[in-house]
């Protein structure tokens, strides 16, 4: 693809790719897809929770978890098919095929409706179900092909946020025909085939996709298939837990979802239009935070907000046990009469943080999982975390049908989800550290400064470089680090690593310790091997070559050191300066901390420049520290 208009695409926000034809209509596909799935299980569900005994003599609660259990069934069936015939086939075509089989389905659903038979519409929810699991990864390996990596959080968020709207917006509308009694029912059987042929009509302008892998055999084994596709993802460790990350948040939102028809009805003695209510709320909550993340992270992949959704996750889940057991009205009201009701804000407000805080905490590691995986196996990636994704939620079915059997009220399952969660998040972040490490930094970053980069894009996405930079405080490394979308290796004084919080965050970021000659030559020349090694290894190593903290706040001389590695790893070396830190609280200005610290108010501005790359043959230490002069300027 051409960068012609790309770059205009960036200056008018995410949404100018909507009207993109690489974008818009994959979008539309998408989007008309989630939105039928979901007009259909919800007015399943609601018709199930609120007039039962027309249809069937089973209990709504088992139903209302048993339907979502089997409409994910198929992805735990049929994910690592569908991925290998993402990687195989055009995706153009087989999007086209996909929206056939969705008016196939849809049509037998039509009959389910008209003849009053609920089990062919429990085969339409497993047929929606397969249709769903072709188009995963088609969803997920489509926009890596089509948008550049700069573009790929914003377009991710507003398929996400797609994705979220076509699910509310189902929702609410199947809710509300459901309620329409008999001309309803018409109405969610004529709407979704209806629907189903608006997605055909979108799927003919996806623009051609070549397969990475046309070669690829598709293996009849299902499970086999699913279980080589683990195997190969859990290689990657990083991306194998980020994977279980996503998968819980899934299993989260699943339990909690399949309550709210009966939480409506029972507990806030609400009709169907609380149940719509409660979804919207949550769903905007979902949306908000998935496009926040862009706003909090810079446009970049940020995995520090991961520890922060997984923290609200769990206070506002606990917050709505209490807020449920708080609210008292026993008398039937519509959501304008359930609004009036004292308690009822705190409720909705509950809602609306959870989903929040699982858009801060979704989009982050989605993001990571497509940047770190292999390329060729995107696909692949994809339909194992489906998979996974898949097996939570019919866990999260299974659990609920245990603790509903157990005698459990629903602000109790809500109670025992929250607590859960934080068990899990405490295992999740011990096993990665990295994630807390950026959580930190990314705190540090956005509560004491607020910190603007220029040229950042000037920092390889892949392979080997030595950074340089000015050395103005204790946390340069730490701008630094929030600044980069890839790890970073530092070299630092053997003295910082003594220190509490910093401490933890370098041994955690793998940073390489250095000491002076004079003080201890053996430390020294293992930082230099050590370089060397993760040089070879294609990593990025960061080094401060003034070898000290300022202490006027000019630049002291560049030392040695930096001619002696580019000497022996022969790899681009690129300048960077940071502007706006000396005076803070953290360099080592000599006049009174507190003068300068409101002197220059609380969060004061910083940048960090990038410069243009320079050879390894021109990098003499005079050279670069001409280079980071110029690009510092007269702002320290």
């Amino acid at each position: 693809m051409s960068h012609s208009h790309s770059s205009h695409s960036r200056h008018s926000g995410q949404f100018a790719l909507l009207g993109q034809r690489r974008f818009g209509p994959f979008f539309w596909t998408q989007f008309l897809g989630a939105f039928n799935d979901n007009l259909f299980k919800t007015a399943l569900m609601v018709v199930l929770t609120y007039d039962a005994l027309s249809w069937t003599t089973m209990a709504p609660a088992l139903l209302n978890n048993l339907i979502p259990g089997l409409f994910i069934l198929p992805y735990v069936v049929f994910s690592a098919t569908a991925g290998q015939i993402a990687d195989k086939v055009e995706k153009g075509r087989l999007a086209r095929f996909v929206k056939l089989l969705e008016i196939g389905i849809m049509a037998i659903a039509a009959l389910g409706w008209l003849t009053h038979t609920l089990w062919l519409l429990i085969a339409a929810v497993a047929g929606m179900g397969v249709h769903s699991t072709l188009f995963g990864p088609v969803k997920y390996a489509y926009l890596p092909q089509h948008l550049r990596n700069d573009e790929l959080v914003g377009g991710n968020g507003v398929i996400e946020m797609g994705t979220f709207v076509g699910i509310l917006l189902g929702e609410v509308m199947g809710a509300i025909l459901a309620g329409h009694g008999a001309a309803g029912v018409h109405l969610v059987a004529f709407g979704t085939l209806g629907v189903a042929l608006l997605g055909l009509a979108a799927s003919w302008r996806i623009p051609p996709s070549p397969a990475p892998a046309p070669d690829l055999k598709v293996s009849a084994n299902v499970v086999a298939e699913s279980v080589r596709n683990l195997a190969f993802s859990r290689k990657n460790r990083t991306v194998f837990l980020s994977m279980l990350g996503n998968s819980w948040f899934w299993f989260y939102g699943a339990l909690l979802l399949a309550q709210f028809p009966l939480y409506a009805k029972d507990y806030l003695h609400g009709d169907h239009s609380v149940f719509v209510l409660l979804l919207t709320i949550f769903s905007l909550g979902i949306g908000t935070g998935s496009l926040l993340c862009e706003k909090l992270s810079g446009g970049k992949v940020e995995i520090g907000l991961v520890p922060f959704g997984a923290i609200g996750l769990s206070l506002f889940g606990i917050d709505l046990y209490f807020a449920s057991l708080g609210y008292t009205n026993t008398a039937t009201v519509d959501f304008t009469g359930l609004v009036a009701q004292p308690g009822a804000w705190r409720i909705l407000a509950d809602l609306l943080l959870l989903g929040m805080f699982g858009g801060f905490f979704i989009v982050p590691l989605f993001a990571l999982i497509q940047t770190r995986c292999d390329p060729q196996h995107v696909s692949r990636t994809i339909a194992g975390m489906n998979i996974l994704n898949a097996l939570f939620m019919v866990a999260a079915a299974g659990v609920a049908i245990l603790l509903v059997g157990q005698g459990f009220t629903i602000p109790e399952m809500f109670l025992t989800t929250a607590l859960l969660n934080a068990v899990v998040a405490v295992y999740i972040f011990s096993l990665v550290p990295e994630f807390l490490m950026r959580f930190l930094a990314w705190l540090l970053i956005h509560t004491i400064h607020r910190v603007s980069t220029v040229d950042a894009g000037r920092i390889p996405e892949q392979g080997a470089a030595v950074l340089v930079c000015n050395h103005v405080s204790y946390v340069d490394a730490i701008v630094i680090m929030a600044a980069s979308p890839r790890p970073i290796r530092f070299v630092m004084d053997h003295r910082i690593f003594r220190t509490p919080i910093l401490g933890f965050i370098f041994r955690t970021a793998k940073a390489i310790p250095i000491a002076p000659a004079k003080e201890d030559p053996w430390l020294m020349e293992k930082a230099f091997i050590d370089i060397a090694h993760a040089l070879h290894d294609g990593e990025l190593v960061c080094i401060f070559p003034e070898g000290k903290l300022t202490r006027t706040g000019e630049m002291n001389e560049f030392r040695g050191g930096i001619a002696k590695i580019v000497e022996r790893s022969k790899v681009p070396v690129i300048p960077m300066a940071l502007r706006g830190l000396w005076g803070s609280v953290f360099s080592r200005d000599p006049s009174n901390v507190f003068e300068r610290s409101f002197a220059r108010g609380l969060r004061s501005r910083l940048a960090l420049a990038v410069g243009v790359p320079v050879p390894p043959q021109e990098a003499t230490p005079e050279t670069l520290y001409d280079r980071v002069l110029a690009l510092r300027g007269e702002w320290k």
